[in-house]
């Protein structure tokens, strides 16, 4: 949402029922927890009752007669099925490695997961919450968090946002790239009209051209309609305003039209404060007038600060601030800051912090990270790592290393691009504080006056990595603020051009689902190259995980040894049909198998051993006994 809509929707949170304080919940009624615990004891009773109709069932379904017809089946089988089989499955969970690792990379989330949680969790009643108490706090903390969440993640305007046809389209025109975002461009309409906008904009014809205007999607129509407003009146501030901001394709040609919009501007906000007090109509007007008025001067500030005027610039927010004190929403501070940091004038930075940087404001990158730049000023030229890990730190070392940590904590993305680790894009026009699109707009102003600080950066890259393990991990609180918010990533996303990587803090954990498919594609894909190496010995092991599943006696071991011994006397048909490990053996000499008597030597009579009756006939005609 956009900064302007912030308030609406925390009233919204407050009036609604479910945004009322947490606190402890009153306990379960009598009937709630016969509820509760009957859902268990039928759960448990069905349980039951499918083990014994089991059992009950087990001779009528030939339980004993279908295992064992699948242990046969399973001895029966060869090698290159096994090969085959795990191969498949090496496959098939390799697909499904390779989807979940993209899908966690796109969406943050495990797609089974989701999946899981959002269909299959209802089907299986698993949203029906116990009725105890812990459960009861547990969602009185969770929707806590949730409103938390949604204080923090509003999106926030970034007071140094660069003009479109001046900046972000040389961009466009150079690399054909798009700098900004639907989202980003939707969100600035959205501010244009709440605050170039009223209700009585239907009383003058240019005003109500230019309302139109502010909602077009493209540029040429909205371009187009500035010239009709000016073409009916040619005072109209905000006309001047939008050709300003989308037509003029230099800094200079910017200026130009915002001086114009200036002029033009200081005549309408002079006749509204005369008329003020007649109605509401009028202080609504007078309103409008304001914002115009401010948003110009802010904007021809910073048209000095870039063409080189820095005084200049420094001078009109210093009286832009003086004037309109009410209007801390444009964050005027911030470029103040930035110009001042430009001219040195590191005592009024100083001046600067000490007024905004106060517990009861709300915190930004560029107050925590200028705060550190002061204090690592003091002592960055003298800083040795080698220096400091002999003696100790100072105090004055501490005091920059503490603030080093302390903006770290709250902007966790920034010094990897004032380090130079990640490559800057242009910044969006709109922020999410402590996220990663909050890190590109500071660095991409402030990179300089780092740099220009000797030793500031060295001191930057070896003390910033320490604040995270200082943070407790998870992030259920902070260390010196509120715990990090979960949402920037997502936002971040809308805000940032696709062709940016967006940075991600904390980094998440892979999901069980990726290590799980990961491990069953890597093992099955190493069975199958066993099995198809060594078919004899993973076909011994396959047939061993097998259970037994004949219905008579199982051979013992003299009989197993007579049965190898005879296998090699067996004619070839008869063999085939004979399992493998219940071939007949060749009898020992001196022993006759149907008599069990001494033969004599050289007795090429086989004794054939009694087969189980679920192999059917005997290979040999005889039945089954």
């Amino acid at each position: 949402m956009a900064d302007g809509d912030g308030p609406g929707v925390a009233a919204a949170a407050a009036a609604s029922p479910q945004a009322s304080a947490p606190g402890p919940s009153p306990p379960p009624g009598w009937r709630e927890r016969l509820r509760a615990g009957l859902v268990g004891t039928w759960a448990s009773l069905w349980f039951v009752v499918g083990l014994g109709l089991l059992y009950a069932l087990r001779v009528p379904l030939r339980l004993c007669e279908n295992v064992a017809a699948v242990t046969v089946f399973l001895n029966s089988l060869t090698s290159k099925f096994y090969v085959a089989l795990t191969g498949t499955c090496s496959l098939i969970s390799g697909l499904i490695f390779i989807f979940e690792w993209w899908y966690f990379h796109k969406h943050g989330t495990s797609f089974i997961e989701q999946v899981s949680v959002n269909h299959l969790r209802p089907l299986i009643g698993g949203t029906e919450r116990s009725m105890s108490e812990p459960a009861s706090l547990s969602s009185s903390r969770e929707s806590e968090t949730s409103r938390q969440n949604v204080s923090e993640c509003k999106v926030w305007r970034n007071p140094l946002n660069l003009f479109r046809g001046a900046e972000y389209r040389r961009l466009t025109w150079v690399t054909g790239k798009e700098p900004l975002t639907y989202y980003d461009m939707n969100l600035s309409a959205q501010d244009h009209q709440t605050f170039f906008t009223c209700d009585t904009d239907f009383l003058r014809p240019s005003d109500t051209v230019m309302q139109k205007a502010w909602r077009e999607r493209n540029p040429l129509s909205r371009i187009k309609a500035a010239y009709q407003a000016l073409e009916l009146n040619n005072d109209c501030a905000s006309a001047y305003i939008l050709l300003a901001e989308e037509e003029a394709t230099t800094i200079v040609d910017v200026e130009k039209l915002f001086k114009q919009a200036l002029k033009a501007g200081e005549t309408i906000y002079r006749r509204s404060q005369q008329c003020q007090h007649q109605s509401p109509q009028h202080e609504a007007q007078l309103r409008r007038d304001t914002n115009v008025l401010a948003y110009i001067k802010r904007r021809l500030a910073m048209c000095a600060r870039k063409l080189g005027r820095i005084r200049e610039a420094v001078k009109i927010m210093r009286d832009l601030m003086k004037e309109f004190p009410p209007l801390t929403m444009w964050n005027i501070h911030e470029n103040l800051l930035e110009s001042l940091l430009e001219l040195q004038a590191y005592a009024d930075v100083q001046a600067v912090l000490a007024k905004y940087d106060d517990i009861s404001l709300p915190k930004s990158a560029a107050i925590c990270y200028t705060a550190a730049l002061l204090k690592t000023r003091t002592v960055s030229d003298k800083f040795s790592p080698e220096t400091a890990s002999r003696r100790g730190l100072s105090t004055a070392e501490i005091n920059a290393v503490e603030a080093i940590h302390r903006a770290v904590e709250f902007n966790p993305h920034v010094p990897k691009y004032l380090l130079e680790m990640k490559s800057l894009i242009l910044p969006p026009e709109h922020i999410q504080k402590r996220g990663d699109s909050e890190a590109v707009a500071y660095a991409f102003f402030h990179l300089q006056h780092w740099k220009r600080i000797e030793g500031a950066l060295n001191l930057l890259q070896c003390t910033w990595e320490g604040t995270f393990r200082m943070i407790p991990y998870p992030l259920e609180k902070g260390h010196l603020f509120h715990p990090y918010p979960s949402c920037t990533e997502t936002a971040d996303k809308e805000l940032l051009p696709t062709f940016h990587q967006v940075s991600v803090y904390p980094k998440k954990e892979l999901p069980f689902f990726i290590y799980f498919t990961a491990g069953l594609c890597s093992s099955t894909a190493m069975i199958a190259l066993l099995t198809h190496q060594f078919p004899e010995i993973m076909g011994v092991f396959a047939k061993a995980g097998s259970l037994p599943g004949s219905c008579g006696p199982l051979p013992t071991a003299p009989a197993k040894r007579r049965l190898d011994l005879a296998s090699a006397r067996l004619p070839g048909p008869v063999a085939s049909l004979w399992p493998v490990d219940q071939r007949p053996m060749a009898e020992p000499e001196g022993t006759h198998l149907r008599t069990g008597r001494p033969s004599p030597r050289g007795s090429e009579e086989l004794s054939l051993p009694r087969l189980p009756c679920c192999l059917g006939p005997h290979p040999l005609g005889r039945g089954c006994e």
